[in-house]
C-alpha cells in the first residue's frame, strides 16, 4: 500500500542549507527526505481512500491563513529516540491547529509521541554523531512565510515526492 505524509516543506534557500547540513552530518536518509515540518507522519493510504482525503486537505487549507515560521536552534526526543533537530520557535500553535485539522479527516493515524513541530537534521545516527548535530546547528536561525503545505508520497526509490500542494487561504 502506498505511504503518504502531510507536511510544510522549508523553502529556498533554507531547505537546501538544513538538507546539506543533514548529509554533513552522515543522516543517510539526508537526500530521500527534503526538509520538512510534519503535519501527518508516514501512513499507509489505500487508493480509494486517497481522493477522499486529498478533498479533506483542500478543505483544511481553505480554513488556515498563512503564517511566518522562525526556526532557530537545536534540540533533541534523545533518549526517547535518536534525533536531533532544528526548533520551530514561531509559528508553533499554527502547525499544532493544522495537524489536528489534517488528523480529523477521513484517515486515522496513532501518533507514536505527543506532537512537537521541528526539523529532523539527524536521525538513528551514533550519539556522537547525534552530538555533532546538535552543535553544528545551534545558532541556526531563519524565518519565512508558510503559504502551504504539500502531501508526500514516498516512491519506489524511497525518495518522498510532492503529491499535491494545498494553498492556505483562511
Amino acid at each position: 500500500m502506498p505511504t503518504h505524509g502531510v507536511a510544510i516543506t522549508v523553502p529556498e534557500p533554507h531547505g537546501s542549507a538544513l538538507q546539506d547540513a543533514r548529509e554533513r552530518f552522515g543522516d543517510p536518509l539526508a537526500r530521500f527526505i527534503p526538509p520538512h515540518i510534519t503535519l501527518l507522519p508516514p501512513t499507509e493510504i489505500d487508493e480509494p481512500s486517497l481522493d477522499a482525503f486529498q478533498t479533506h486537505l483542500g478543505v483544511v487549507a481553505a480554513a488556515h491563513a498563512p503564517f511566518r515560521m522562525t526556526l532557530a536552534g537545536t534540540g533533541t526526543f534523545r533518549p526517547l529516540s535518536p534525533v536531533v533537530f532544528v526548533q520551530v520557535s514561531s509559528g508553533i500553535s499554527q502547525c499544532e491547529l493544522l495537524e489536528t485539522a489534517v488528523r480529523s479527516g477521513p484517515v486515522e493515524r496513532t501518533l507514536e509521541f505527543n506532537y512537537h513541530p521541528h526539523v529532523t537534521i539527524a536521525h538513528h545516527l551514533d550519539e556522537d554523531r547525534l552530538d555533532v548535530a546538535f552543535d553544528g546547528l545551534v545558532d541556526y536561525r531563519c524565518s519565512f512565510d508558510v503559504t502551504s503545505f504539500e502531501l508526500f508520497h514516498q516512491t519506489d526509490d524511497g525518495v518522498w515526492r510532492p503529491l499535491s500542494s494545498y494553498a492556505l487561504e483562511g
